[in-house]
């Protein structure tokens, strides 16, 4: 008797430890083939055969349609340079350019992968759309009040994601470092 509840036990123990960890990493993420470049990550793997079961736990999870390797990466942020969480309540500046991509999108997601419900329906920008400076380079600025330029409103959310989709572009599995692939920063530049 005593076998059998030491063994009810164990198998108990190990089930609500395997589920808490598959749990953990469907909503939280995992490194495991990530790319990080400052604030930005993507897993350049999702899009391939060879995805690792916890991506591909987190792809069902959420409902998403990854980007396929031959045709891109999607990189998210949800936090500045300085590791503050975005914040729909404060400025945000979105600077700089973008590694070489045939196009790009920048969208805004709440934390839970939904597009952020704002009056304008706007939800994010494109590399043909986006208003440039002389130099190449662009400036975004998120916030929940109506600002000048390339404007994207958060709706006042508290905290929110951002995710830049690069569309035929050399950025992947083998890129490293910000010198490979050029990030915009991002840079929380005042809250009310």
């Amino acid at each position: 008797m005593r076998l059998i509840l030491t063994t009810l036990t164990a198998l108990l123990l190990a089930t609500v430890v395997g589920v808490g960890a598959t749990w953990m990493t469907t909503t939280r993420g995992t490194e495991i083939g990530a790319l990080t470049i400052g604030p930005w990550t993507a897993r350049p793997r999702t899009g391939t055969a060879d995805v690792d079961p916890y991506s591909r736990a987190t792809i069902v999870r959420n409902g998403e349609l990854p980007i396929g390797t031959g045709d891109g990466v999607a990189f998210t942020a949800t936090a500045d340079d300085k590791k503050k969480a975005l914040d729909g309540r404060c400025d945000v500046i979105v600077s700089g350019v973008t590694p070489p991509a045939r196009f790009w999108t920048l969208t805004l997601y709440d934390r839970k992968g939904h597009l952020v419900a704002n009056s304008l329906q706007r939800y994010g920008f494109t590399s043909q759309e986006i208003v440039r400076q002389s130099d190449g380079t662009f400036e975004i600025r998120i916030a929940s009040r109506s600002r000048s330029g390339n404007w994207l409103p958060t709706g006042g959310i508290e905290r929110y994601a951002l995710m830049l989709r690069l569309y035929d572009t050399p950025v992947g599995v083998a890129t490293r470092t910000q010198r490979d692939a050029p990030m915009p920063t991002i840079s929380t530049v005042g809250c009310s």
